[in-house]
């Protein structure tokens, strides 16, 4: 081929520079050196570059970048190739720029210089992280993906944890948005037994943050106005940015109205004005205030409103004891449970209404200054007891529902309001009722006559057993004292027992009356004669006796017997008096006859 082209040179005329240049010797290798060897060029070529070792880190030159590639000059026959990848911690690599690579090997099997960038920091990268932490260096790093937490930084080459709260001194919302950024950290944690290494980013700014607070806090005056940012919601409140040092706005201080969640009146990011109500050097907290910058909804109230005028609301929030009512924006008035009816039962207020209800009340009372007032709904109805007379008149008869108990009567209701007591004595006239519950049921309906009205404290006498004849006035014949009845005993006690007499009449047995003629006790269940020993219409008492019927006929017979041998005796004494007195007329000789006689008649006697 050279001889081809060296024959058109010469054809042309054209001269070359070596006339004697031997060709042949060029195309076989021999005698191109002179003297040397190719082996001896060679090696003295070798010797000028530098000696690596496959493992080592050696520092080397950046001469060319690509989308994918790094080219590496380390002073040897050739360079090497990185991927590009592995500089993602430092995007501002630079052709000229030094680095430290590892060399994997003098040639791979392409023949090329085999480096890593990712090794030789590697092997470097713990100590560098340590020294990073004890000086409180601030380093570089990539960052690679989220994780739960946080987020995974390459930093040195070594994965490292970035914590959530570590990112930035505001809560961050969107963590994706840091994925593949390089950005600058503080080594804040080491483990060396796991190996281990904690990162911060929040930690570089928050000393600068420091400082502005102090700046800002410094100029801060209460009742000053600034524009913040809206950088936290909670439940108790909203966090505003003032630019550099937070605020935190009170959920009661976001609006003059009821708010039950922060949301309804603020939105994240959202910008706003505030007024700083309060502020603490010391502990570095600013209270803020929303609705402070609008006038107190009272102050724009129409002042002509008073008691007794008709509003219309909003129920906001309810309790046990009443509903507060909003009529106005910000302006609230309590309708206690007690003005929600006329009825005189405690009862809860959701019984009535719930949040969320429009409902009209009447102003009960009204306080401009105090920023108070009270309303009712049941004064839009007419009050029940004012023609209570009329329509409830005494010995007037209705039908009631028990309501509740008492150990002295029955409270009931004989309409919405309307609210009586029948005590226990006025439930019957036989029965002798220990509790109401033995009588009647709470829920049940019942019948009652008006027996007397207290209109000023709202108060009913009523009767059940009214409804009938007083029973006692027949009675008080019937069994009158001494009279004898069959009885059931029902009941027995420490001091007696309860005797049915009849289907609505009992008596009172003392424990003493109840023995029985052959000398046992009566017991619960028995039916025996009794005899009435006392009876009191007034009190309705009937005390009975069995013991007594069988003592009075013993002690009868026993005064009978007497009697009989006292008539005896009275006989027997008479004849002797008449003896005697024959004897004072007779002569000596019947004295002997009559002597006789009365000897007879005294063995006789």
């Amino acid at each position: 081929m050279y001889r081809t082209i060296f024959s058109a040179m010469e054809n042309k005329n054209i001269q070359v520079s070596n006339e004697n240049f031997d060709w042949n010797a060029f195309e076989n290798e021999t005698g191109l050196y002179g003297q040397s060897s190719k082996e001896d060029i060679t090696a003295k070529y070798d010797e000028s570059l530098s000696n690596i070792l496959p493992g080592e880190v050696v520092e080397g030159t950046v001469t060319g970048i690509t989308k994918r590639e790094v080219v590496v000059n380390i002073g040897y026959k050739s360079e090497g190739i990185i991927p590009v990848t592995e500089f993602r911690y430092n995007p501002e690599l630079a052709i000229g720029e030094k680095v430290e690579v590892y060399v994997e090997s003098a040639e791979d099997k392409k023949g090329q210089l085999a480096l890593s960038h990712k090794k030789a920091r590697q092997l470097k990268s713990w100590d560098l992280v340590n020294k990073a932490m004890d000086e409180d260096q601030i380093i570089k790093g990539y960052i690679k993906c989220r994780t739960k937490g946080g987020m995974i930084v390459d930093v040195f080459g070594i994965e490292a944890f970035l914590p959530g709260s570590q990112i930035d001194v505001k809560p961050i919302r969107d963590y994706d948005i840091y994925v593949d950024k390089t950005m600058e950290f503080k080594v804040v944690k080491i483990n060396q037994e796991y190996r281990n290494v904690v990162v911060s980013h929040k930690a570089l700014i928050e000393a600068e943050l420091e400082q502005q607070k102090k700046e800002i806090i410094s100029k801060l005056e209460k009742g000053q106005i600034l524009e913040g940012t809206v950088k936290n919601i909670t439940p108790y409140g909203v966090f505003i940015d003032l630019g550099g040092v937070d605020g935190l706005i009170h959920i009661t201080d976001l609006s003059w109205g009821r708010v039950t969640k922060p949301e309804e009146i603020v939105e994240l990011d959202q910008k706003i004005n505030v007024v700083i109500l309060d502020f603490d050097d010391a502990k570095k907290r600013i209270a803020l205030g929303l609705k402070q910058l609008t006038a107190h909804p009272w102050e724009a109230l129409n002042q002509d409103l008073k008691v007794g005028d008709k509003v219309k609301g909003k129920v906001v929030v309810m309790a046990d004891y009443g509903a507060f009512v909003e009529v106005a924006p910000g302006v609230e008035g309590l309708i206690h449970v007690s003005e929600m009816s006329w009825s005189q039962h405690l009862r809860s207020a959701q019984d009535f209404m719930k949040v969320g209800d429009e409902v009209e009340a009447v102003i009960l009372t009204i306080d401009y200054e105090e920023r108070r007032m009270s309303l009712g709904t049941k004064q839009l109805s007419t009050d029940p007891w004012e023609n209570i007379e009329a329509k409830y008149p005494v010995g007037s008869k209705h039908s009631a529902n028990v309501r509740n108990f008492t150990n002295f009567g029955v409270f009931v209701e004989i309409e919405e309001g309307i609210d009586g007591l029948i005590h226990i004595s006025d439930l019957s006239w036989t029965k002798k009722i220990k509790h109401p519950s033995e009588f009647t049921q709470i829920g049940t309906s019942i019948e009652v006559v008006v027996l007397e009205i207290d209109k000023e404290n709202r108060r009913l006498s009523l009767g059940h057993k009214q409804l009938e004849e007083n029973p006692w006035d027949g009675f008080e014949a019937e069994f009158a004292v001494d009279s004898v009845h069959e009885g059931t005993i029902v009941e027995l006690t420490d001091k007696g027992a309860i005797v049915v007499l009849g289907e609505n009449i009992e008596g009172f047995a003392p424990a003493k009356q109840l023995v029985k003629e052959d000398g046992t006790t009566a017991k619960a269940g028995e039916k025996l004669q009794f005899k009435v020993t006392e009876f009191s219409k007034t009190t309705k008492r009937i005390t009975l006796s069995h013991t007594r019927l069988f003592e009075e006929a013993k002690r009868a017979e026993e005064k009978a017997e007497r009697a009989e041998k006292a008539a005896a005796a009275n006989e027997a004494q008479n004849a002797v008096k008449k003896i005697n007195a024959q004897i004072e007329k007779t002569t000596l000789g019947d004295i002997t006859g009559l002597a006789e006689l009365k000897a007879k008649l005294e063995a006789e006697e």
